[in-house]
């Protein structure tokens, strides 16, 4: 039976700049609030923890980018290695090629003769997409652009950042730490529900998790904070 019309929505294609997005969101808030309370803790002017909190913010998004481009970077290095590697064995050795395919197609429940009959014409179409698929699991999907990646980084950790910088800046010392602490669990319950609803996830679990996180982060570097300043 043909279905006609039938479409079907998966959100796998989001995988690599929801990662990233989600990634530096999060860091976002939860370090440059964790930084803002923690300086406020330890007794310091409402003037130092905002002059903190930029240079907090400037330094996560470079971090981030930098490393959100040397990571995608380095496994598209692999990927290509690994391409250039099958490339050459598929000039090589041809068949020994096909009959990996078959043992793997074999391995996932296709009968001898569907696997061969399926190898033999992936092969001939493009041998090396085969390969990169069903050997190496290489898609289109997996493979992220280290330089978009890295921008997504930065500009949601600036994001993110910026909203507990502003808060921070806004009020006084005496009401900065209930007022942050609660904006910053409304921010995390916010990213964790969108995040989770653009990614398919159960979106009572997801903001559980961020916002439990996040507070404990917080609640931590605060602790020091007030160590510290205590000591001093």
């Amino acid at each position: 039976m043909i279905l006609i019309g039938h479409s079907e929505r998966h959100r796998i294609h989001r995988i690599g700049w929801l990662r990233a997005a989600v990634l530096g969101a999060n860091d976002g808030i939860i370090s440059i609030a964790s930084l803002i309370l923690g300086i406020a803790a330890a007794g310091a002017s409402h003037n130092a923890v905002v002059i903190s909190g930029v240079a907090g913010l400037l330094a996560g998004a470079m971090s981030m980018a930098s490393g959100e481009y040397v990571s995608v970077s380095s496994q598209l290095d692999t990927e290509t290695a690994d391409l250039d590697k099958e490339r050459l064995e598929l000039i090589q050795n041809p068949e020994l090629e096909q009959e990996e395919l078959i043992q793997i197609y074999i391995k996932r429940g296709l009968s001898i003769q569907l696997a061969r009959q399926v190898a033999i014409e992936l092969m001939s179409q493009d041998g090396l997409k085969a390969h990169a698929r069903d050997e190496l699991g290489i898609t289109e999907v997996s493979s992220t652009s280290p330089l978009f990646a890295a921008l997504s980084s930065a500009l949601a950790f600036s994001v993110g950042g910026f909203a507990p910088l502003m808060i921070g800046s806004l009020v006084s010392m005496d009401k900065l730490v209930l007022i942050v602490s609660l904006a910053v669990a409304v921010l995390l319950a916010f990213l964790g529900g969108i995040s989770a609803y653009l990614g398919g996830a159960r979106i009572p679990i997801a903001i559980a998790r961020v916002v439990f996180w996040g507070l404990l982060s917080m609640g931590v570097t605060s602790a020091i904070g007030g160590l510290v300043g205590g000591a001093g």
